[in-house]
């Protein structure tokens, strides 16, 4: 019979009240089952060390108790019959495990189910909301979150501590062998996230989603659209039309572009929010204006006839800040794409306006920030809009200038760091590689990981940083295996920046984690660069049978 106290068959010594509640619910479980014990062969477990396991991000704290906990036909996922989004967790969680192992876990199955092991999602609120515990044993594997949210990012860490394949020699059927131990975890930075340019060159829903998928598995939570720029207005505004029609008509190099539809908008902020990615919509102005000038000219104030763009060049394009049906426009904009995005940020850009006058600048960025909070939104833009007056509530992005991130500070401001020479996707990795450009110089991979966000940038405090940002302008890439030769294997780098202590962090450590990534990127088939400083896996993998 089972006879052990349910905090001797955790390990673990003491808990608040909430996990109380949930190790006694997970106890009932275990009573019932473990008293069919003596009567079930007992697997024997080769020696496991869940410390090794190809963690991305490293979690704050592994504690391995050397034993497995199996996955197999007889294990369940549980949680709270009231909570809906652990539910809905649960169930994500058992489409994952059934993608890698053909198996369909049951959740809150019953006695029926011939459960003999547990998976159990629960919350606690007296922890942050994306911090968790993971206590896993022979007979239980239990996650502890401050919210739904940390849920999700507990799930991510099971996904990389699944093995690879099933052991057939343990018991009848395939099993699973998970690692015991303990994970102890939290993010460093509240902000973890991803810019996809997709106004130089267009990206349709389809792959956006897959972008979405894998950050969310390396715990990012951010992913920034950037939807308009000289070559291209990617989202419709119903009540400016040919914004999209005609603005977003071609892209770099003459190709068709596209735009979408506020519903296909609707749809990747859904898709997003159901992995607990918040969506960042840029619309950038004054300047990268040129495709929505065309549309409608009237916003011009370069003095220029405008015409559709299809270069790189930079800089040569601006609205006209004086004019007050610009900003009747803008409000326009601002007030459509912010009923469809449910979340606190609008980037408003503001970089590289070299035709706009210093005056002109400022007076645009003190009339445009009021409009947007006049919707419920953070102005967000990039580390230039500091040079003006504006609320605390805004947000710059670092990429280029200090004294503009320490302006923006100075303000009260929090900031995004993106410096371009450690952080921007679309530079080379080195003089060889076949995409990107190399402007703000050479990026490869250890140079990519190799550095401090906290420490980076001078007069910029802990506290005075929001989160980190891998932005990927769309200049040289057309399709979605060349977005993934110059995202990955980097993307996972700037997530474990975003996610983990400094402490934890080590180059020689991170190789080797990032070369054990090499199963998922085939899985999911991702076009990554097999940079020479990583010891990627020698030998040849078998073709993914399910995407994970």
């Amino acid at each position: 019979m089972y006879r052990k106290t349910i905090q001797q068959v955790m390990k673990v010594p003491s808990f608040g009240t909430s996990l109380i509640r949930s190790l006694a619910m997970l106890g009932l479980f275990l009573v019932v089952t473990a008293c069919m014990e003596e009567k079930r062969p007992q697997i024997v477990y080769p020696e496991t060390d869940l410390s090794a396991s190809p963690f991305m991000p490293i979690p704050d704290e592994v504690v391995p108790t050397g034993d497995a906990f199996g996955i197999d036909r007889h294990t369940g996922i549980y949680a709270p019959a009231a909570d809906g989004e652990l539910l809905e967790i649960a169930d994500y969680l058992a489409d994952r495990l059934q993608s890698r192992t053909g198996l369909r876990l049951p959740v809150n199955g019953s006695a029926e189910n011939d459960i003999h092991r547990a998976i159990y999602l629960n919350t606690d609120t007296e922890k942050g909301p994306e911090d968790y515990d993971m206590y896993i044993t022979r007979d239980s594997l239990l996650i502890n979150a401050g919210s739904a949210a940390g849920a999700f990012m507990a799930v991510q860490t099971l996904r990389q501590i699944l093995p690879e394949t099933a052991n057939d020699t343990l018991a009848e059927f395939p099993i699973w062998a998970v690692p015991t131990g303990k994970i102890t975890d939290a993010p460093e930075f509240a902000y973890r996230g991803s810019m996809l340019d997709v106004a130089r060159h267009f990206f349709s829903v389809e792959d956006v989603k897959k972008y979405i998928d894998i950050m969310a598995y390396y715990k990012m939570n951010v992913l920034h659209l950037g939807l308009t720029n000289d070559q291209g207005w990617r989202i419709e505004i119903k009540s400016w039309p040919l914004l999209a029609e005609v603005g977003g008509s071609t892209e770099v190099g003459g190709g068709p572009g596209g735009y979408y539809t506020q519903e296909e908008y609707k749809d990747i902020v859904a898709y997003a929010a159901e992995q607990f990615i918040t969506i960042v919509p840029e619309v950038d102005m004054p300047g990268h204006t040129n495709a929505a000038s065309v549309a409608y000219p009237f916003l011009n104030g370069n003095g220029k006839t405008p015409e559709l763009y299809t270069g790189t060049r930079v800089g040569f394009s601006t609205w006209d800040a004086r004019k007050d049906t610009v900003y009747s426009f803008i409000d326009d904009v601002v007030r459509e794409i912010s009923a469809i995005t449910p979340g606190p940020y609008f980037h408003v850009g503001g970089d590289e306006t070299h035709v706009t006058s210093q005056s002109d600048y400022i007076y645009f960025m003190e009339r445009v920030e009021p409009i947007v909070r006049k919707y419920g939104k953070q102005m967000v833009g990039w580390d230039e809009m500091a040079i003006a007056k504006l609320d605390s509530s805004s947000i710059a992005q670092f990429w280029a200038s200090e004294e503009n991130a320490q302006k923006a500070v100075a303000q009260g401001m929090k900031v995004i760091l993106s410096p371009a020479k450690k952080a921007y996707l679309d530079m080379q990795y080195d003089s060889l590689s076949p995409l990107g450009l190399h402007w703000a110089g050479y990026i490869p991979v250890d140079t990519a990981y190799q550095w401090n966000p906290v420490s980076y940038t001078a007069g910029l405090d802990r506290d005075d940083i929001l989160g980190v940002e891998a932005p990927l302008w769309s200049e040289t890439i057309s399709e979605l295996s060349e977005l993934e030769f110059l995202a990955f294997p980097r993307l996972s780098g700037y997530a474990e920046l975003a996610w983990s202590k400094e402490e934890n962090r080590d180059w020689e450590s991170y190789r080797l984690r990032l070369a054990a990534q090499a199963p998922y990127f085939r899985r999911m088939e991702i076009n990554y660069y097999k940079s020479p400083l990583i010891p990627w896996p020698e030998m040849e993998l078998p073709e993914p049978a399910i995407k994970d």
